[in-house]
């Protein structure tokens, strides 16, 4: 079977119940967004250690649970459970502990990994104010509305988590030439 179907190429492709609807749709912009939002997770992935890999494909799944119930509202098993919501929740809490979070606005870009990830959460916000245009035009789920605020929150904490670690790391390896250096001098 070909990747074509030319079924798009008047501007218009199908929901999951056969209703055919434009591109443009609220619909399909929300969805575009949360695959794109998928992809930029998986490009933070890439320069991840292994817990931060596993727990963005984590995320990756629980968005693609997202994006299936978009496509197919009135199927219950796409729907999230508040342990889901709860489980995130606590992710943040435990990311939190590890670390002085300032509290100030932040300049973006510490490190490669926080740069990634906070492209993600800007894509995350983005695809919450979609989904909030699609649950008061068509009906969402509101834990999918809940869990995109705690995922874009959980995003901006590990890219803090992540300009601490670097910083940290660069801070000792700072201290180490230092103290190279010093060490040098008494031999």
């Amino acid at each position: 079977m070909s990747i074509y179907t030319r079924r798009g190429d008047g501007g218009k492709t199908s929901l999951v119940d056969g209703i055919s609807v434009s591109k443009s749709d609220d619909r399909i912009e929300l969805v575009g967004t949360l695959d794109e939002l998928n992809s930029v997770i998986g490009l933070a992935k890439v320069t991840a250690n292994q817990p931060l890999h596993d727990a963005l494909s984590k995320r990756q799944k629980e968005l693609l649970q997202m994006m299936s119930s978009i496509a197919d509202p009135r199927n219950p098993q796409y729907r999230f459970a508040k342990e889901e919501i709860l489980a995130l929740e606590e992710s943040i809490d435990q990311l939190e502990k590890k670390f002085p979070r300032a509290k100030e606005f932040v300049l973006y870009g510490g490190c490669e990994q926080s740069a990634r990830l906070d492209i993600a959460r800007a894509v995350a916000r983005r695809a919450e104010r979609r989904l909030r245009k699609v649950a008061q035009n068509y009906g969402a789920d509101a834990r999918s509305l809940q869990y995109l605020n705690r995922l874009s929150d959980y995003l901006y904490v590990l890219a803090r988590y992540s300009d601490y670690l670097a910083s940290s790391q660069k801070e000792e390896g700072i201290r180490q030439d230092t103290i190279q250096r010093i060490m040098k001098r008494f031999h």
